[in-house]
């Protein structure tokens, strides 16, 4: 009788846990069209603060939200595409050179690998990793935000399979932002994270201008 009745209490709980399986995994329709411009910078910055301070939870826990809120990825996806950012990030993080920093590549290449299921135009995910770990060395080695902003509107046009000048704006536009982060280093004070985002929400704005005409793209399977 106990043994039935155990049966019995385990059956719901075996429900639920398949029904949650299903709901993370069944297949979404996300898009990298999607964004809202203004979360996007407010994200960005919470991030940003979440990488400094090396509290790789948080910003394993806000890039999962992000892919899931903000592009329609599944919940399931959303944590893969999570972790190889977060990895790549931490990996990154503590090299010395462009040689060290080659550490993060495979990462990059999983989470463009990842990315693509939503871009509207078809890339090679290896480029686009290669291109990502381009402008954060040259990030780290102070070549200017113009330049280094140039190749994230690069990574732009693969992923959008577009040329617009907004994503040429829109990428200088974060190197700045970047650059003014760098210029206070750990002398940031609110008011200057604030400037900070305002200047990414310039800068996803313009990102959101430079994709209307990539909208009517088939996305790739």
């Amino acid at each position: 009788m106990r043994n039935r009745l155990g049966r019995t209490a385990a059956f719901p709980a075996l429900l639920l846990l398949v029904g949650g399986l299903a709901w993370a995994a069944y297949p979404r329709h996300p898009s990298l069209t999607a964004f809202d411009a203004d979360r996007m910078a407010e994200a960005d910055v919470a991030m940003w603060r979440d990488y400094y301070d090396k509290r790789y939870f948080s910003l394993f826990a806000r890039l999962y939200a992000l892919h899931r809120d903000e592009f329609g990825f599944s919940p399931f996806d959303s944590l893969r595409i999570a972790f190889d950012a977060a990895d790549a990030a931490r990996r990154f993080q503590p090299t010395k050179s462009r040689e060290e920093a080659n550490s993060a590549i495979p990462a990059l290449v999983g989470y463009y690998s990842l990315l693509a299921k939503a871009a509207p135009a078809r890339f090679d995910p290896a480029e686009a990793a290669r291109l990502e770990l381009d402008w954060w060395q040259a990030r780290r080695e102070n070549i200017g935000p113009d330049a280094y902003g140039l190749t994230i509107a690069r990574i732009s046009s693969l992923l959008y399979g577009v040329d617009a000048p907004g994503l040429s704006d829109a990428g200088v536009a974060r190197a700045r932002a970047m650059a003014y982060r760098d210029a206070h280093g750990e002398a940031m004070s609110e008011a200057d994270w604030r400037a900070l985002a305002d200047q990414l929400r310039a800068a996803y704005r313009a990102l959101k201008a430079g994709t209307v005409s990539a909208e009517g793209r088939t996305t790739p399977p």
